[in-house]
């Protein structure tokens, strides 16, 4: 089995769903009492969010990349950044490093061409759903991508970091994100990607029959299907 390097603490809430979800799924393939090799480094997010509305992006990679320095030099053998929005500067974290990068958004095209999907929502941060870094992964994979207006995205934006990022769900947040899937629905969206690994902890496909995917949940399955996959001779 190979070493995950998982790259965490944005927040640590969606962290532990991650370590949660590779060892789940570790021991349903393997059974008995197996669970995943992982090698966590957790950052201090609220150096990351004031780094993140400051727009120094420079900054964030130098801190990212030292930290997949860190899990290369204790053993990972591949790279998980466990958060959407920071995969702005996988480039630079890519080219720091020597072991190969799992990257979230080549992780959840590959699902929604499995599934047929080529037009798909898109929840997140402002700077997952505005800016080109992520939306252009997903198109190269000739899927479109659409997202909430723009009260919308400031209400998607808002509960992110001033709710689930901080542990607090609340029924009134769970509406408004109904309603923006919905919207999204209505206007030909064939499913909605949870873009931020927060919002699974806010909706669940129970809540709607819009088809969600959940970017935690796929970057975590495709990191244990690297692990367990066999080293080339």
């Amino acid at each position: 089995m190979k070493t995950i390097g998982l790259l965490g603490g944005m927040s640590w809430e969606s962290s532990q769903s991650y370590y949660r979800s590779i060892n789940q799924q570790v021991r349903a393939r393997l059974g008995g009492l197996h669970s995943a090799k992982v090698i966590l480094y957790s950052v201090d997010f609220a150096e990351i969010e004031a780094l993140q509305h400051q727009g120094n992006w420079d900054r964030m990679a130098e801190i990212l990349s030292a930290a997949a320095g860190s899990l290369e030099c204790a053993g990972a053998d591949f790279l998980v950044i466990g958060t959407n929005t920071m995969h702005k500067v996988a480039p630079q974290i890519e080219g720091s490093i020597h072991m190969p990068l799992l990257h979230i958004a080549d992780a959840t095209a590959r699902v929604l061409q499995r599934d047929g999907v080529t037009r798909v929502g898109l929840l997140g941060t402002r700077f997952t759903m505005e800016q080109e870094f992520y939306r252009e992964r997903l198109e190269k994979a000739d899927i479109e991508v659409l997202i909430p207006d723009e009260v919308q995205r400031e209400r998607v934006h808002q509960v992110i970091y001033q709710e689930l990022c901080q542990g607090t769900i609340r029924s009134s947040s769970r509406t408004s994100y109904m309603e923006i899937v919905e919207s999204l629905s209505a206007r030909g969206a064939q499913a909605v990607i949870l873009g931020c690994t927060e919002i699974g902890l806010l909706i669940q496909q129970s809540d709607t029959p819009v088809p969600l995917y959940d970017t935690t949940v796929i970057h975590a399955e495709q990191a244990v299907e690297e692990a367990l996959r066999a080293s080339p001779n």
